[in-house]
C-alpha cells in the first residue's frame, strides 16, 4: 500500500534518499486522500535551512489548510516549482511528480528513526 523504498513519518510525510546526504520528500497518498482536492501549496526557499518536526510549508485544500512538517533537518536545495501552478499533482502522484522539498541532511543518521512502510502502514491503521 505505501512504497517500500521510502521511509516515513507520523506527521504523514514520505522521505526517499536520493545519496548519502540528499533526500526529496512530500505527503503520502493518506494525506493527500484525506485532505481533498489540493489548490494550494507553499514551499520553502532554496538555501533555507530546516529542523527535523518544524513547520517547512503548507498545504490548502478545498477541505482545510494543513502545515509540512520538515521530517529531517538541513538545508533546502530544491522545491517543486511545479506545485505553484499545478498542485492538483500532489493529488494524482503523492510519491512521484508531487514531491515537494530536496534537503542536503545536517545528519545523514536521522533516517534511521524514520518509519519504514509496514511502521507506517500500522500508524495509518491505529489513527
Amino acid at each position: 500500500m505505501y512504497p517500500e523504498d521510502l521511509k516515513y513519518t507520523a506527521d504523514h510525510e514520505w522521505i526517499r534518499q536520493l545519496s548519502d546526504t540528499v533526500i526529496r520528500f512530500g505527503i503520502t497518498d493518506y494525506a493527500q486522500d484525506a485532505l481533498g482536492d489540493i489548490v494550494y501549496v507553499s514551499l520553502p526557499e532554496v538555501g533555507t535551512a530546516i529542523a527535523a518536526g518544524e513547520t517547512c510549508g503548507e498545504v490548502e485544500s478545498t477541505k482545510s489548510v494543513s502545515d509540512i512538517y520538515a521530517p529531517v533537518s538541513g538545508t533546502v536545495t530544491a522545491h517543486n516549482s511545479a506545485l505553484v501552478a499545478t498542485p492538483e499533482v500532489v493529488n494524482a502522484d503523492p510519491y512521484g511528480e508531487g514531491w515537494m522539498v530536496e534537503v542536503e541532511l545536517s545528519e545523514p543518521d536521522a533516517l534511521a528513526t524514520l518509519l519504514d512502510s509496514a511502521g507506517y502502514a500500522s500508524h495509518v491503521a491505529s489513527a
